[in-house]
């Protein structure tokens, strides 16, 4: 009778654990899946609302509801986690089969030179910045780079490298997220006061905005001369990823040198993601490709980041957000000036 009672023995191996682990991962990754639904819904229902934008606030709402705090903070926890971090890595990847590499360079050597001083510029302004402000974490890291690159996407990539808590991660998208979507009211705005031509404004948009769709909807308000010009400009400081991306993961294997990882190797100077996202961009400038594929890529892509931005979001605990906002927003403000003037005197200088 006691060997009915007895746990199933050592011939059935680990078996049991190894499900339970994969198992507990659906209900989140179903969860995160449901959410980026829901921030198409919403993208389509108001379409100046970004559907990464609406993931992101998507996420924290589910992760303050009273009916659904448990859910996203017990069972839900482990999947959500899994999609904040290999569903970015997958969208990332997808997001390299929309850069036009070719296009990029037709811009010329003046307008590469002044995109990378924007990035330099906002990158290590930001970082220096924050940690002067005392930011807790690798806040400032990671709000540096997503002002200077692309916003939420750029953030997930360089947070696989560094390790960053899944908090500082979750708080980071949602500022910067936050003063993108109000650069699409504000910079309109400043287009005639600043004595900004169409497409001098597009560039400049290009240079300032944080995430492409953000960029989009901000530049088509001077027309498709100037929605032309902010793309390419924007895929440009999108190219600067992977090398931004790479540094960050040279660094970080220097600060932990001779740590190893469980499987006793040390980890990859560039990670495989960052070499994934550079391959998609050279098969995208072979011209391989037909359209129709890169669309269905680009909606993958899009699907995939909202996931994984879902899942994040539900990582945001309001109350920790609150104690340090009043110094995040302050660098989120200092680096969007930044980044704005910047890349104001550099489209001066280039047109």
């Amino acid at each position: 009778m006691a060997l009915l009672n007895r746990p199933r023995t050592e011939a059935s191996g680990r078996l049991p654990a190894v499900v339970s682990r994969e198992t507990r991962s659906w209900p989140g990754l179903l969860t995160a899946v449901l959410g980026a639904a829901l921030a198409f819904g919403v993208h389509e229902l108001v379409p100046a609302v970004p559907m990464l934008t609406a993931a992101v606030v998507l996420g924290i709402a589910a992760a303050h509801l009273p009916r659904a705090r448990g859910f996203v903070r017990g069972r839900g926890r482990p999947g959500l986690s899994l999609a904040g971090r290999r569903l970015m890595r997958i969208g990332i990847v997808l997001l390299g089969l929309g850069l036009g590499l070719d296009q990029v360079l037709r811009l010329g050597w003046g307008t590469v030179a002044m995109v990378f001083a924007v990035v330099a510029a906002t990158f290590f302004g930001t970082l220096w910045l924050g940690r002067r402000l005392g930011l807790r974490g690798d806040q400032p890291l990671l709000i540096a780079t997503g002002y200077s690159i692309c916003g939420a996407s750029a953030i997930g990539a360089v947070s696989e490298v560094s390790g960053s808590d899944e908090e500082d991660v979750a708080a980071s998208v949602a500022l910067v997220t936050l003063c993108g979507t109000l650069a699409i009211a504000v910079l309109p705005l400043l287009q005639a006061p600043l004595g900004l031509g169409d497409l001098a404004f597009g560039r400049w948009v290009g240079a300032s905005v944080h995430d492409v769709g953000q960029v989009v909807a901000t530049a088509q308000t001077a027309g498709a001369g100037a929605l032309g010009e902010a793309v390419l400009v924007k895929l440009m400081r999108v190219a600067m990823l992977a090398p931004l991306v790479a540094a960050v993961a040279f660094a970080m294997r220097a600060r932990r040198a001779g740590v190893r990882t469980a499987s006793g190797k040390r980890p990859a100077p560039v990670p495989l993601f960052v070499a994934g996202f550079l391959v998609a961009a050279l098969v995208r400038a072979t011209g391989v490709l037909p359209p129709l594929a890169l669309e269905v890529a680009h909606r993958a892509q899009e699907g995939l980041l909202a996931a994984a931005l879902f899942g994040l979001g539900s990582a945001v605990h309001l109350p920790t957000l609150v104690r340090t906002g009043g110094r995040a927003a302050l660098l989120g403000l200092s680096a969007w000036v930044v980044v704005a003037g910047v890349s104001y005197a550099g489209v001066l200088l280039t047109v």
